[in-house]
């Protein structure tokens, strides 16, 4: 490598956690528990404007997971990789296993990797096919690995909600037990405080699934919204050609149509109805319902209060 790693206030004596996506939604979140914890944080992002400012934090020379070289001169002196997936693209195993296989070649010694509920070879939802893949790439890595595999976000249930009040997918009668991303981050930085703090190894090659506390309808979740908002808010059941008709305005590419559908598809299969205890588990707190996510975060579900 021609340069040298980043430098600013780590402690040398401490073990470095390298978060990836710390500009964003999961990786912010994460990385500001380890901040507060006293952990060393290396922060990266794709935009190192969005890069929050935190305690005993440095940002990493710019770098894309796709970008093997400047990966290792990122994670260089790193002891751990927080990897939080990239942005769902046609590339993004390949992205992956460029930053999975940088993280190996300058000696990072643990991986802890943010998948999806129900990844496998030929899950319905097309984007858990890449986690698996990924998960796969890691495991037959030389490196100690922890998998998140978290399910939908709860956030994503209001997003998903047209300015129409109409909560539309092909998702029939399945459940999912939407996660908060609160609920995830605590939950992630505990898994990387057992070992940076205490070198326990317990959660070494082990799969959780993150999950809420409960399965629910997305009929429910309107039920749910209309209680919140004031205002009627439906589900309406798509067929699979309905369901590509409707988004079909958007422009979007045939794999992120098909991501986007079968999102729902994989709801109406069970594949997003499991409910797990690992974030009781692991945070020592309940997780977050529907209910209580949207008591506390308003702005969810703001585009239906206007456009009523």
């Amino acid at each position: 490598m021609n340069n040298p790693p980043p430098t600013g206030p780590e402690n040398p004596d401490a073990p470095i956690v390298a978060v990836t996506g710390a500009g964003g939604a999961v990786g912010g979140r994460v990385a500001r528990r380890l901040a507060r914890a006293g952990v060393p944080v290396r922060l990266l992002g794709r935009d190192p404007s969005r890069l929050p400012e935190l305690p005993g934090a440095v940002a990493a020379p710019p770098a894309r997971y796709g970008d093997g070289e400047a990966m290792r001169r990122a994670l260089a002196g790193a002891h751990t990789l927080f990897l939080v997936s990239a942005h769902e693209s046609p590339y993004r195993v390949r992205e992956h296993t460029t930053a999975v296989d940088a993280a190996v070649a300058v000696g990072v010694e643990r991986i802890v990797y943010v998948s999806f509920l129900g990844a496998a070879p030929d899950a319905t939802f097309t984007f858990a096919r890449d986690h698996w893949h990924t998960e796969a790439h890691i495991r037959a890595a030389d490196i100690r690995h922890t998998f998140l595999r978290d399910s939908l976000y709860l956030a994503g249930i209001p997003a998903m909600t047209g300015a129409d009040g109409v909560l539309r997918g092909p998702a029939g009668d399945g459940r999912v037990a939407a996660v908060a991303h609160d609920d995830i981050a605590d939950a992630a930085a505990a898994v990387l405080l057992a070992d940076t703090e205490s070198a326990d190894t317990r959660h070494d090659g082990i799969t959780y699934d993150l999950t809420g506390p409960e399965a629910f309808t997305l009929a429910e979740a309107a039920e749910e919204l209309t209680r919140v908002t004031g205002r009627t808010v439906t589900y309406l059941p798509e067929t699979r050609e309905e369901a590509y008709a409707s988004r079909a305005r958007y422009g979007a590419e045939d794999w992120e149509v098909a991501g986007w559908v079968t999102s729902y598809e994989a709801i109406a299969t069970g594949e997003m109805a499991t409910v797990s205890d690992a974030v009781p588990d692991l945070t020592g707190h309940p997780g977050t319902s529907l209910a209580t996510f949207l008591r506390e975060h308003p702005d969810s579900y703001r585009h239906l209060l206007e456009s009523d």
